[in-house]
């Protein structure tokens, strides 16, 4: 149906235009077409009034551009990906056949920006993991080999050198000023579309807890982002870079997400200086302070870090932090949760020091302590799960039955009650109970004391060790 359309439509448009001439002798002094007085015709344009805000914003907008787009690079990769062969490659006879598993070349586009004028480049890190090859084509259409001069895996980013001078270069504004509802602009290589401009808002800032990264603190913007934009800067109305555009939400329309140029900052720094990041550490496992746990802990809001449990010889035992405690600030900063609180302590710096503020029975307090690397924390072993033998005995008014640890150190859930306030709230067989409302309970006997005297109050909180982890969890009971 699409062909006989446009074979009728271009019938249609030669009978037109043959028409006038066997039908019509006189000649039409109308002109074919008006053309704007602004570009040297006689039509006034349409709209003859626009307003002064709006052509100023226009002139913004190319402004930018015209300043930034020189500093903007796209970057092209070559990798070799392993062709999975799912049936044959598990038989172990399969390389005597068919020798080594084949491989592909695999192509992928991406953005960067220049920071310096002798040629490093800030990208993600996921654009040039794994490259065999890295091309970098400049605003000018030079193109340049590039080396990986480091790369963080755990922010996604990384740092890439071209060999050459005098060069363009971005200049870095201040992401922690930044307000919902600014302008934001995205420059980059969308699906290999070099030098696209796109134009939105600051949608939000300090979003985290959405498994794309280990340390996440997005500035979000409906500035439109797509595969290849990836490693391009996000700017602000000054021309400024605020952030390097990272992510999308693949089924959402104008989601996208950037790391704030505060926190790439200190990590493409020692990118540069020594080709890998070292990040602080404090020696303690936390988990999330949900609303029981706040109420059980007399914390007004569910906010902070609980310590469950503390490193021995870490700088947080040395410096005094239990277990329980609540983390709840860093040098004089709010800490929202626990992926708050990794991030603020791996930006501090290695022997820094830094003071933490801590709610502990009821009281707030104030500890110093001085940050070791994250390198040294010592490798932790997963222990085997202990417990899992069916017990036919009764079970308590948790829904537990319990048994004394073999190692003397609490009391063992060797089954639960489906439907039980400790099954409900995620007790598992093979728990050790360590403690209940932060009395121990060493063994069954303490276990059982410790649980009728919580019982008045008719919630408690329960520390489990679960294999190496331990874990708060908050009861209400009747």
């Amino acid at each position: 149906m699409k062909i006989l359309y446009r074979i009728s439509f271009l019938l249609v448009a030669s009978w037109l235009s043959i028409a006038p001439l066997g039908g019509c002798s006189q000649k039409s002094e109308a002109p074919l077409f008006q053309e704007s007085n602004r570009k040297g015709g006689e039509a006034d344009p349409p709209v003859k009034d626009v307003p002064d805000d709006i052509l100023s914003t226009q002139r913004a907008f190319s402004n930018v551009s015209k300043k930034v787009t020189p500093s903007v690079v796209n970057i092209s990769t070559v990798s070799r990906k392993k062709v999975i062969q799912p049936f044959f490659e598990a038989n172990p006879f399969f390389e005597d056949f068919f020798g080594s598993p084949q491989t592909r070349q695999s192509k992928s586009l991406g953005s960067g920006f220049l920071i310096s004028k002798d040629g490093y480049i800030v990208t993600n890190d996921h654009v040039v993991h794994d490259a065999e090859s890295i091309q970098v084509k400049l605003s000018n259409d030079k193109m340049y080999d590039a080396k990986v001069v480091g790369g963080d895996q755990k922010t996604d980013i990384a740092v890439i050198k071209i060999d050459a001078a005098d060069l363009p270069t971005a200049v870095l504004g201040d992401s922690d000023k930044l307000e919902v509802g600014q302008w934001a602009i995205a420059i980059g290589n969308p699906f290999g579309l070099d030098r696209t401009m796109t134009v939105g808002v600051i949608s939000a800032t300090g979003r985290s807890n959405m498994g794309i990264e280990t340390y996440e603190n997005f500035i979000q913007t409906d500035a439109s982002i797509n595969p290849g934009n990836s490693g391009g800067p996000l700017l602000n109305v000054y021309g400024e870079v605020v952030g390097i555009n990272t992510a999308i939400v693949a089924s959402g329309q104008g989601i996208g997400f950037a790391i704030p140029v505060n926190m790439a900052k200190p990590i493409f720094t020692q990118l540069i200086a020594k080709g890998s990041v070292s990040r602080g550490y404090i020696g303690v496992t936390i988990q999330l302070v949900t609303e029981e746990l706040a109420k059980s802990f007399g914390l007004k809001e569910a906010k902070g870090a609980l310590v469950n449990d503390v490193i021995k010889g870490s700088p947080a035992d040395k410096a005094g932090v239990q277990q329980g405690d609540v983390i709840i600030g860093l040098n004089g900063r709010e800490v929202k949760d626990p992926s708050h609180l990794q991030r603020l302590v791996a930006e501090a710096g290695i022997g820094k020091g830094v003071k933490i503020s801590l709610f502990r029975d009821g009281k707030t307090l104030e500890l110093s302590i001085t940050l070791a690397s994250a390198e040294s924390a010592p490798k932790h072993r997963q222990k085997p799960e202990r417990g899992g033998k069916h017990h036919d005995g009764e079970a308590d008014l948790l829904g537990l039955i319990v048994e004394n640890s073999d190692q003397g150190d609490g009391v063992v859930v060797i089954d639960t009650v489906r439907g039980g306030a400790a099954a409900e709230s995620g007790i598992k067989r093979g728990d050790v109970i360590v403690s209940i409302n932060r009395s121990k309970t060493a063994n069954t006997a303490e276990y059982a004391r410790i649980l009728q005297q919580a019982r008045r109050a008719g919630s408690l909180t329960i520390l489990v060790r679960r294999g190496d982890a331990s874990i708060y969890f908050a009861l209400r009971i009747k």
